[in-house]
C-alpha cells in the first residue's frame, strides 16, 4: 500500500460487492484477493475452534449479590480478551429484530435505490465503502452504510434511507437504546478498574454514536478474501449486533483467530482505543476482522461509541503515579481524531498515542 499520508475522512467510490456477487462469478476479482500465493490462508495466524469469547451478564453486574464476581469476570474479559458477549443488556428483543430486519431490507433494495444514500465527496457517511484512499488498494468483501446517529444535530438526514419506510424510526430507537447500554457498561468497566468515579461513563451520555451497517455477500472463494481487514477500533467501546446464524467475526487472542458464535439477543462488546488509553493500557483494544461465507449473506450492525467532544483522552489519574508511569499521551478529543484521520493506513494508530 502507498505509505503517503492520507486523509481518511473520505473514501474513493468503488463497485458494489453485492452487485458483483449477484453475477455469480466463479473467481474473485484480483483487487479483492488477499492470499497472493493462492494457498487460501489469509494472514499469519491460525484459527482456534477451542477458544470462546467470554460472556458478561448485565443482570449480575446490577445485582448487589452477584456484582463483585461479575466485575472480576468483566475485568478479566477486558484485560485478557478486550471483547465479550453481553447478555441481559436491556435492549429489547423487538428493537434488535426490527433493526436487523430494516438493515437487511435496505441491502435488498435495487442498487439505484441504495445509491440515493451514496457517500458524498469528502465524507465517510452514507452507502459505499470506508477508507479506500487509492485506486490500487485491496478491497474488503463488503458493502456498508455508515450514519452518524447521536447527538441528533450530527445527523445528515439526506443520507438516511427513506426506504424501507420504517428504517429511520427504527434506527433512532436503536441508537437511543444502545446509548443506555453504553453508559451502563462503561460505568462497570471503570468499576472493574477499581474506580468508582462515574465521570467517564457520564461522558458517554452526550457522546457520539456512529453506526455502520455491513452486508457481506456470498463469495465464490471465501478463503481468499476478507470481509474487513484486521483492525482495532478507535472508539471508546464498540457494540455489535450480529444478524447471522453462522460466525463471521473473529478476534485475535494469543496469536490465534477466535470465532464469535452469534447468540440470539447478545451484543458483542469490544474495547476501543479510547478506553485503552484511559486505562493506561490495562485494557487493550483487540484486533479483529470479518471473514465471509461461500453460500450465505451476513449482516452486522456496529455502533462506535465515543465520549462527548469536551472529554480529554488520557490515562486516568488514579492509574498513574506511585511508581506507575503514563503509557499514553493526554490529548484533547480534537487532537485524538486529527491524529486518527491524518495518518498512514499502514502505520499503527495506537503506537502514535504512546508517550
Amino acid at each position: 500500500m502507498d505509505s503517503t499520508q492520507s486523509n481518511l475522512e473520505s473514501s474513493i467510490s468503488v463497485p458494489s460487492v453485492q452487485e458483483l456477487a449477484l453475477q455469480g462469478p466463479d473467481k474473485v476479482p484480483e483487487r479483492y484477493i488477499r492470499d497472493e500465493d493462492g494457498d487460501g490462508i489469509i494472514g499469519t495466524y491460525p484459527s482456534d475452534p477451542n477458544l470462546h469469547v467470554p460472556f458478561i451478564d448485565m443482570d449480575k453486574l446490577v445485582n448487589a449479590d452477584t456484582q463483585q464476581e461479575e466485575l472480576q469476570k468483566l475485568h478479566l474479559a477486558c484485560k485478557d480478551w478486550g471483547v465479550f458477549q453481553l447478555v441481559n443488556h436491556g435492549v429489547s428483543t423487538t428493537t434488535l429484530k426490527n433493526m436487523g430486519n430494516q438493515v437487511q431490507r435496505f441491502f435488498e433494495l435495487p442498487l439505484q435505490e441504495k445509491k440515493r444514500c451514496a457517500q458524498r465527496a469528502g465524507s465517510l457517511e452514507g452507502y459505499g465503502q470506508a477508507f479506500v484512499t487509492s485506486e490500487d488498494q485491496k478491497l474488503d468483501w463488503n458493502d456498508m452504510i455508515f450514519l452518524k446517529c447521536l447527538p441528533i444535530q450530527n445527523r445528515k438526514l439526506d443520507l438516511w434511507p427513506q426506504n424501507p419506510p420504517a428504517f429511520r424510526e427504527t434506527l433512532e430507537r436503536y441508537s437511543e437504546e444502545i446509548r443506555k447500554v453504553t453508559i451502563s457498561i462503561v460505568k462497570f468497566i471503570t468499576m472493574s478498574l477499581g474506580i468508582q468515579d462515574t465521570q467517564i461513563s457520564e461522558g458517554f451520555r452526550e457522546g457520539l454514536y456512529d453506526i455502520r451497517m455491513n452486508c457481506y455477500p456470498p463469495c465464490p472463494e471465501p478463503e481468499r478474501v476478507l470481509g474487513i481487514v484486521p483492525h482495532a477500533d478507535n472508539s471508546g467501546i464498540t457494540l455489535l449486533l450480529d444478524c447471522a446464524n453462522f460466525p463471521g467475526l473473529q478476534f485475535l487472542k494469543d496469536e490465534k483467530w477466535v470465532n464469535v458464535e452469534p447468540i440470539e439477543g447478545a451484543i458483542v462488546a469490544n474495547i476501543g482505543q479510547i478506553i485503552e488509553v484511559i486505562s493506561n493500557g490495562i485494557y487493550r483494544a483487540p484486533e479483529h476482522r470479518a471473514i465471509v461465507n461461500k453460500l450465505e449473506e451476513r449482516f452486522s450492525i456496529v455502533t462506535f461509541c465515543y465520549p462527548n467532544p469536551h472529554t480529554n483522552i488520557g490515562p486516568i489519574d488514579k492509574l498513574i503515579g506511585e511508581g506507575k508511569i503514563a503509557v499514553y499521551k493526554n490529548l484533547t478529543h480534537a487532537e485524538y481524531f486529527n491524529k486518527f484521520f491524518n495518518r498512514n493506513l499502514d502505520e499503527s494508530f495506537i503506537d502514535s498515542l504512546r508517550v
